[in-house]
């Protein structure tokens, strides 16, 4: 394929200023780039070709950037721009213009491993949010893989938005023959219009991969694909030490080869979210144990919920309660590396009505006869004053004093992260780093006294409870 020969220093449309190339990939290069308008970062990603007609980059850039902007959500990438414009060299160039954001890609992280449970499933759970809001709005991805999730300082985002379509419409020949076969669901294969199952199946095969290290399919091939899903029932990651059996479930669930067998992406979040009904948040009573560290694991990468103060004292619900309970929509997760797209974020705004003239098929959110899922059961609580009851109510404090104005949502989102690391990674020395960034916070003018005060009492708690344990 002819190169668009564009080069550092070069500027699109007069406007955006081409600083780094940053990622290539299928038919796109990304580059880090200047808006010169509007003064600030971004990442634009240009068609890797001529734009004639034998290219089908042209029609799939320009589907990404329309799908992106109808869907709002914090870990979807916003987009800013499109365009088609004549390079500096006289060449026709597609591109789009998108939040920049310092991140590595999930593929990368995968290279060196599987990944933890607790951070596998927090992870697949923002993920999930992602698809459930994408689908509500009629959107379905299709293209759910390693390479296209960012894994950023304030969670995980889902990117490329390039082969996605309307629920119910069929496969054209632009897109029929995209996607990467392990991560493909069957029914793709059989060529029946878009469903959001089809989401669902590849955030399955994520799920296993993370949990395992390789897909459950590792076949490269459509016929190998084919070939290995006719042989017995889905694999199960029941194998991973300390795994519950009951994700186990829900990962099998997921690569169901019968679609109206797989639950809905909020389903999914639901299922590795219990607690978030609307109300209280439910990681404020889940305190030891392997299910408690993973509540509270999960919740730690979302973003900032309001939850009235003193609710950490309450009782433990049963599992049977959390089961009757519906969620609502919850949130967000990890690393950095290699730059692609977003840093403030706050919570998710409710999407304006479609502007879209153009009659669509209704968002399909779950086929017919989708099993529904209960939430996670949960452990029973631990000894009073653990580090994880301890962690939970320094958590509860930052979250009450958000809602009260008291700290920024970002002050809040780099304080879970940095209590989330402390407990993976079972370390009292956390503690002490924890209370300087406190105190740069209140020098920023992000953190009142008085709620760093009694933030700097509950750090004296997490100590306490950290050498009790003996650590």
């Amino acid at each position: 394929m002819n190169q668009p020969e564009l080069a550092e220093g070069d500027v699109l449309t007069r406007r955006y200023l081409l600083q780094e190339r940053i990622a290539t990939g299928g038919m796109s290069v990304i580059w880090r780039a200047f808006d010169q308008s509007l003064q600030r970062a971004v990442a634009i990603k240009v068609l890797d070709g001529a734009l004639d007609g034998d290219n089908p980059g042209r029609e799939l850039i320009r589907r990404e950037a329309r799908a992106t902007a109808r869907l709002i959500h914090p870990d979807a990438i916003e987009v800013y721009d499109y365009g088609e414009t004549v390079t500096p060299r006289g060449r026709l160039a597609a591109y789009v213009v998108m939040r920049l954001l310092e991140g590595r890609s999930l593929a990368d992280r995968l290279s060196e491993g599987p990944l933890p449970w607790l951070e596998a499933t927090a992870i697949a759970a923002r993920l999930a949010l992602v698809l459930a809001a994408a689908h509500e709005r009629g959107i379905v991805h299709r293209d759910v893989t390693p390479e296209n999730v960012l894994l950023a300082s304030d969670g995980a985002k889902l990117l490329d938005f390039g082969i996605a379509v309307f629920a119910g419409e069929a496969d054209d020949e632009l897109v029929a023959d995209f996607g990467t076969p392990p991560y493909v669901a069957p029914e793709r294969l059989k060529e029946l219009p878009a469903a959001p199952a089809v989401d669902v199946y590849s955030l399955g095969v994520l799920l296993y991969e993370m949990l395992t290290g390789v897909p459950p399919y590792p076949e490269t091939t459509w016929e190998g694909i084919e070939a290995a899903r006719r042989d017995g029932p889905p694999p199960s990651p029941d194998s991973v030490p300390g795994l519950p059996p009951e994700i186990a479930a829900l990962c099998r669930q997921c690569l169901s080869p019968d679609p109206t067998m797989r639950p809905s992406a909020r389903e999914v979040a639901e299922a590795l979210m219990p607690g978030e009904t609307g109300r209280e948040p439910g990681w404020l009573k889940w305190a030891a144990g392997v299910a408690g560290v993973l509540a509270l694991g999960v919740l730690l990468w979302q973003q900032p919920t309001l939850a009235p103060a003193g609710v950490a004292a309450e009782t433990l619900p049963t599992p049977a309660a959390h089961a009757t309970q519906r969620t609502g929509e919850a949130a967000e997760s990890t690393e950095r590396a290699e730059p692609i797209l977003d840093p403030e974020r706050t919570t998710e705004p409710k999407p304006d009505p479609d502007p879209d003239p153009v009659a669509r098929p209704s968002p399909t959110t779950k086929p017919v006869g989708t099993r529904t899922l209960a939430p996670l059961p949960l452990a029973s609580p631990a000894g009073s004053g653990s580090v994880e009851e301890a962690s939970a109510a320094f958590v509860g404090l930052l979250e009450a004093g958000a809602g009260r104005g008291e700290i920024t949502p970002e002050a809040v989102q780099d304080l879970k992260n940095l209590v989330g690391n402390m407990i993976a990674n079972n370390d009292p020395n956390a503690v002490g780093n924890i209370r300087i960034k406190l105190a740069d916070r209140l020098r920023e003018g992000v953190l009142t006294p008085a709620l760093k005060s009694k933030l700097d009492a509950a750090l004296d708690q997490i100590k306490a409870a950290f050498e009790a344990r003996g650590t």
